[in-house]
C-alpha cells in the first residue's frame, strides 16, 4: 500500500508538471500572437507605437503644433477707461505696443479656440499689421487710421467691426464705461464670417516661436540674471509689470499699479514667457494732429527673454514687415521657449525696463561679496 500510494504521488507530480509546462508553453505562444498583430506588425513596430503614444502625452498644450489653421489677431483697447479686458489669457501670443497720447493697445493671437468674448476690440494701428503678418493671421479689428487701412486694402484679411456690429461684433450695454469701449466678439463669430468671406483657412508659415514641451531652467545659462519682478514704463501714462509666481511658474500681470484681470473671470492674467525689448518711435506728421505714431521695427536690437524667475540677453531681428521676427540668444542660436503664453512687449526707447532679482538672489550676491 505504501509504494502504491508513493507512485499514486509521483504521477500525480509528473501530470502536474506537464501541465505547467503546457500552460507556459500556451502563454509563450499567446504573447508571441499578441506582440503580432492581424497585418503582420512586429514586436519592434508595437514598442514603437507605444512609445508614440508616450510621446503624445508630452506634446505641447499651448498650440496644436500639427494644426495649420491660420490665427486671428485681435486688436484689444488698452485705455485705462476700458478695464478690465476679456479673453486674452486664451491667446497663446500677445503684442503690447505703444500708441497715441502714450496709451498702449494689445493684439491678442488666438489659433483653434472657441474664446466666447473677447475684447474690449478698438481700432487698427499700422504697425500691428507687420505682427499680424508674421504670424499668417487674420486681422480682427473695429475702424483703424488712415495708415492702417492703406495696409489693410492692400490684400490683408481682416475682419471689421465698423461695418460688421451686431452680427459679428457685439456690445456688451451692461458695462459702466463709455460705449466706445464696450465693442466685443466671439471665437466662433470671426471663424464663421471667415469662411463665409473665403479666406484661406491654412497657413504655410512656422508658428513665430520654437517651443519646448520639456521645462526651460534659464538658471543654468551663463548670462541669466534673477527676474522676480519686471517693470515696463512706455510713457507717463501706462506701465506694464510682472510678478513672478515660482507655487505656478508664471509671472502675474499688472498695469499701472492694478492687476490685470479678466472681465468675465475676475483671475489675473498670467504670462508663462515675456519677450521685451525696445524700439524708436515718432508722431506721424499727417495733417490730423492726432499723434498717431510710427514705428521704427524692422533692424535689429537687443531685448530679454524672460521665464520661471529668470532672464536672459537676447537679440531681435525683423527685416520686413511681413517677414517673422527672429530672436536669438547671445550665442545666435535661436531661443526656444517654455510651453505656454508669451507677451512680446516691444516699448519705446524713451521708456524704461527694470528687472528686480529674488530677495533670495540678492542676499545670496550680498554674501557672495562679502566673502
Amino acid at each position: 500500500m505504501g509504494r502504491r500510494t508513493q507512485k499514486t504521488n509521483n504521477s500525480i507530480k509528473k501530470i502536474i508538471i506537464v501541465l505547467i509546462v503546457a500552460i507556459l508553453i500556451l502563454g509563450i505562444m499567446f504573447l508571441v500572437k499578441y506582440l503580432t498583430n492581424n497585418n503582420g506588425e512586429s514586436q519592434n513596430d508595437l514598442i514603437g507605437i507605444l512609445q508614440d503614444k508616450n510621446e503624445e502625452v508630452k506634446k505641447l498644450q499651448i498650440v496644436d503644433e500639427e494644426s495649420k489653421s491660420r490665427p486671428y489677431a485681435v486688436m484689444i483697447n488698452n485705455n485705462h477707461a476700458a478695464w478690465p479686458q476679456c479673453g486674452i489669457q486664451d491667446a497663446y501670443l500677445v503684442y503690447e505696443i505703444i500708441s497715441e497720447g502714450g496709451i498702449t493697445r494689445m493684439m491678442a493671437l488666438y489659433k483653434d479656440q472657441d474664446t466666447a468674448k473677447i475684447g474690449s476690440i478698438r481700432s487698427a494701428r499700422h504697425y500691428f499689421i507687420d505682427y499680424a503678418e508674421e504670424n499668417d493671421a487674420i486681422f480682427v479689428h473695429w475702424g483703424g487710421s488712415p495708415q492702417a487701412y492703406s495696409r489693410i486694402n492692400t490684400g490683408i484679411d481682416s475682419i471689421d467691426g465698423i461695418a460688421l456690429e451686431g452680427s459679428v461684433f457685439f456690445r456688451d450695454k451692461t458695462l459702466d464705461r463709455d460705449y466706445e469701449h464696450t465693442g466685443f466678439t466671439s471665437m466662433e463669430n470671426v471663424r464663421e464670417y471667415a469662411e463665409s468671406k473665403g479666406f484661406t483657412r491654412d497657413t504655410n508659415k512656422d508658428l513665430l516661436l520654437n517651443y519646448s514641451v520639456d521645462e526651460i531652467d534659464l538658471s543654468t545659462f551663463a548670462d541669466a540674471e534673477s527676474a522676480q519682478e519686471v517693470n515696463i514704463e512706455y510713457s507717463d501714462y501706462h506701465t506694464t509689470s510682472y510678478e513672478y509666481d515660482e507655487q505656478n511658474k508664471v509671472y502675474k500681470r499688472s498695469m499701472s499699479g492694478k492687476a490685470n484681470i479678466d472681465l468675465e473671470t475676475g483671475e489675473q492674467y498670467t504670462a508663462k514667457n515675456i519677450i521685451v525689448y525696445s524700439v524708436s518711435n515718432y508722431t506721424i506728421n499727417d495733417g490730423e494732429d492726432k499723434g498717431r505714431q510710427e514705428l521704427n521695427n524692422i533692424g535689429s536690437g537687443s531685448g530679454y527673454y524672460i521665464t520661471n524667475g529668470y532672464a536672459v540677453p537676447i537679440t531681435w531681428e525683423k527685416t520686413s514687415h511681413s517677414g517673422q521676427t527672429v530672436y536669438k540668444h547671445a550665442d545666435g542660436t535661436e531661443i526656444t521657449v517654455n510651453d505656454g503664453n508669451t507677451f512680446i512687449q516691444i516699448y519705446p526707447k524713451t521708456g524704461d525696463l527694470t528687472i528686480i532679482p529674488s530677495v533670495e538672489e540678492v542676499t545670496t550676491n550680498s554674501n557672495n561679496v562679502v566673502q
